[in-house]
């Protein structure tokens, strides 16, 4: 349990837990009562998988220190299974295998003195990588996801079935700290309008819950309920509300919905997330923030601050959204700063001080239960820039791939037979071809859409123009893009023509169509001067951890090369390590990896013009900086003590 601060009991004390038989949490009437006796829910998201395992302590004491007595998390299945039938909860020894270990951090929280809910899946949107789902779900042509149909279901009981009964005994009522569990998530929001709710596929999830062993704690869905009324919800579950400033709106119909029932805020939105080439850093004022809280406490609501510390879309997990409006797909950034009351890093904001007051004000066991000191903060370094030092060229990188020949046009991602048959989930893939090339100028057509962004090369050398403006994004080569043709040079003669395109991340939100979105060319075939080209071989980069750290043919760096490319630096620390950020705003567009760990993509245009890298992914001694730039690099690398969100 959490070292004692002021005077007073232990929320676990008080109410009894720690022991097998406690009564659970219970919603009847206007207040939730947890083994009998009434509690308001102050509850924080922080999802373990955006933190590294190292700060999940601190940042759950953080929690405690600001009066709450609860942590939420999601649980993406994408990452506990990572090829289908093989689970990771911390022991597959892959990247990120120690950011897994989600019963650890179910009872390091009870060690802090916090209660759990736990939001399980099978999608949790979050702005992650196809709402957390696995993409070799797409490799059935017929998938029908977050619905009974039986491709979808079998795979998500499986899954349930392997992560429930690792923490079924971690349940309140058990002696653990999970008070809560979600049973589908804004499932009001899958569907419009005349759309039909798939209640069989609602009652299949409530039932796979309850038959591992989780039918003793409190079960809920979360909607908005002024948009979705009970459209998502399933008889005898908890309804929550999802909002950031409609307060009255939503908790009067949520009221209405459930008038026997106490009120929750599942997910009270303390900031927003960014898009890439938005332009502008998103947020959330303190002030309206406060007087939104305020207003939710007023209702005697409990509420669950999403996020309360955001946390990091490390490698290529950021989802993307599809909106209504041009340029349609909106993919999201590596920082999920949010906004939140504690940065991406850790840090103390206005809103921690305001949320620390005003709870104090609306705790009724304020008092009467001790209240932490603040853990301090991580200390940060502004490393002195470092050289690049050598580089990989574009042929000697691509010959250390793997390669996939077709002559039926070219595969997605996710149909390539690759990964024990899972297909490629993240990353990059190329597709080349040998085409005869008339002068002076030929042209280059892709058919549908390319998923998300392409660079074309003729013999090794780049044809397309980087990104220049955000109207770029309707041209030959961008995901708005529709049937575009690209000139290119020709010589009366064969050449090898490749594309490269990149999966900036699949759609997390939104309505059944918009999850239909497999990565790569796929929509249409590809043809040079109206022929259509069959002939193809495709190299998966997926950019894995082994692969960064196995490379070979480095040579001296001497200057930006013409093509995409691999770059390295080293950066020595004689010191214990601090956090710091590498700022890439000189650099084009690509992706970092330090000592082999994937931070995310960076991209000039932004707003993040910076990653994060926590300490412990660095070391005393020498840590080596890989580089994958698309475009243009430059010849060192520059950190700062503050991130660049703007």
């Amino acid at each position: 349990m959490t070292s004692r601060g002021s005077e007073g009991v232990t929320y676990y004390e008080y109410y009894g837990g720690g022991e097998v038989g406690a009564g659970g949490l219970v919603a009847e009437g206007d207040t939730f009562t947890l083994n009998g006796k009434p509690i308001m829910i102050f509850s924080g998201a922080l999802h373990y998988f955006r933190i590294h395992p190292d700060y999940w302590r601190t940042t759950l004491k953080k929690l405690r220190a600001a009066g709450l007595n609860a942590v939420e998390t999601y649980v993406p299945w994408n990452l506990h299974e990572p090829r289908q039938g093989e689970f990771d909860f911390g022991d597959l020894g892959e990247t990120m295998s120690p950011f897994l270990d989600v019963r650890s951090f179910v009872q390091m929280a009870q060690e802090e003195d916090l209660f759990v809910i736990l939001r399980p899946g099978p999608y949790i949107c979050s702005e992650w990588d196809f709402g957390g789902m696995p993409s070799f779900l797409l490799r059935d042509y017929t998938m029908q996801v977050r619905t009974y149909y039986e491709g979808f279901r079998v795979p998500a009981a499986q899954f349930l079935d392997n992560l429930l009964p690792r923490l079924v005994d971690l349940q309140f009522t058990n002696g653990g700290s999970i008070i809560a569990v979600q049973v589908e998530n804004e499932y009001g929001h899958f569907g419009y309008g005349d759309d039909p709710r798939d209640t069989v596929y609602m009652e299949f999830l409530r039932d796979t819950v309850v038959a591992n062993g989780f039918g003793s704690s409190l079960l809920f869905t979360s909607d908005s309920p002024s948009q979705t009324a009970d459209l998502g919800a399933i008889p005898g579950v908890l309804m929550t509300a999802n909002f950031k400033t409609d307060v009255e709106e939503n908790l009067d119909v949520l009221k209405e919905l459930q008038p026997d029932r106490p009120l929750m805020v599942m997910e009270y939105w303390t900031g927003w997330f960014d898009h890439w080439l938005s332009g502008v850093h998103t947020g959330f004022d303190p002030e309206n923030f406060a007087d939104c809280l305020e207003r939710i406490l007023l209702y005697n609501s409990s509420v669950n601050f999403y996020m309360f510390i955001g946390g990091s879309n490390f490698g290529f997990m950021a989802g993307a959204n599809l909106i209504d409006v041009w340029p349609h797909y909106a993919p999201i950034v590596s920082s999920y700063d949010y906004d939140a009351i504690l940065t991406e890093a850790g840090d103390y904001t206005t809103k921690y001080d305001l949320t620390t007051e005003i709870l104090a004000r609306y705790n009724p066991l304020e008092g009467t239960v001790e209240h932490p000191a603040r853990p301090a903060e991580t200390l940060k370094a502004a490393y002195s820039s470092v050289p690049i030092l050598h580089a990989i060229d574009w042929t000697t990188l691509i010959s250390q791939h793997q390669s996939i020949e077709s002559n039926e046009g070219t595969l997605s991602m996710e149909e390539l037979p690759i990964n024990s048959d899972n297909g490629q989930a993240h990353g990059y893939i190329l597709y080349s071809t040998n085409a005869f090339l008339p002068a002076p100028n030929t042209t280059l057509k892709i058919k549908g859409h390319v998923r998300d962004m392409a660079q074309v090369l003729v013999d090794g050398q780049v044809i397309t123009e980087a990104y220049n403006g955000l109207a770029d994004v309707s041209g030959f080569g961008f995901w708005n893009g529709y049937d575009k043709e690209l000139a290119i040079p020709g010589s009366d003669a064969v050449a090898q023509v490749s594309i490269l395109v990149e999966n900036l991340g699949r759609v997390n939100y939104g309505q059944p169509h918009k999850f239909h979105q497999k990565k790569g060319l796929w929509e249409g075939p590809v043809l040079v001067d109206g022929v259509e080209i069959d002939e193809w071989i495709m190299y998966p980069l997926e950019f894995k951890s082994s692969q960064v750290n196995s490379f070979t043919g480095w040579t001296n760096f001497t200057g930006s090369l013409s093509t995409p490319a691999l770059y390295r630096a080293s950066l020595t620390l004689t010191d214990t390590p601090r956090d710091t950020w590498v700022d890439m705003g000189a650099w084009g567009k690509g992706v970092v990896f330090v000592n082999g760990f994937n931070l995310g993509r960076y991209w000039r245009e932004g707003p993040p013009k910076s990653l994060y890298i926590p300490a412990p992914l660095l070391r005393v001694g020498e840590n080596e900086i890989v580089v994958f730039e698309q475009y243009t690099a430059t010849s060192s690398l520059v950190f700062t003590d503050t991130p660049i969100l703007q």
